[in-house]
């Protein structure tokens, strides 16, 4: 695609690669352990900074949930406890990557994603993005676009959650 990557976690100076990036890639993983180790090396500042000066963020799946306010909205088991679930905050709503709807036919007794999402939007009154497998979000400039080939749920208080499709601007 003709870009050239440098990996974080290989450079001995983190505050200094973050200053210099011209563009930053946070992939997935375990959402708390990610977190963690942003905290561990201080860097939410350092790119929180970068972002709100104009560089591209891209994440994917963990480093979704962590442009977020808060990391409260992941799928992800906390196998290690960061400091604060307080993330990058360099969007003003929640993400639920990998999000999939009940199975009808389950004889699963518990909870399903929907209504776990719905009770955090109820407690904290903060809008959750819900991303199917296959869709993306772009933000630029305040405006929020879905993209990809699979559509989204937005979860709001008092609300059912809206189904969205491809294409369509976000009013979060």
């Amino acid at each position: 695609m003709g870009y050239r990557l440098y990996s974080i976690h290989r450079t001995k100076d983190l505050a200094a690669a973050v200053e210099e990036a011209e563009a930053i890639f946070v992939g997935g993983g375990n959402t708390f352990r990610l977190l963690k180790e942003f905290y561990d090396n201080d860097l939410l500042t350092g790119i929180r900074k970068r972002v709100r000066a104009g560089i591209p963020y891209l994440g994917s799946s963990a480093g979704t949930v962590v442009a977020c306010p808060t990391l409260k909205t992941t799928n992800d088991m906390p196998i290690v406890h960061p400091p604060s679930f307080v993330a990058l905050g360099i969007i003003g709503f929640q993400i639920n990557p990998h999000y999939f709807d009940a199975d009808p036919s389950s004889t699963h007794m518990g909870e399903t994603r929907r209504q776990r999402l719905s009770e955090f939007v109820e407690e904290t009154g903060q809008p959750v993005v819900a991303l199917r497998e296959g869709a993306m979000l772009c933000s630029e400039r305040g405006r929020v676009r879905l993209k990809g080939c699979a559509s989204a749920l937005i979860f709001r208080t008092s609300a059912e959650p809206t189904e969205v499709s491809p294409g369509a601007l976000l009013d979060i």
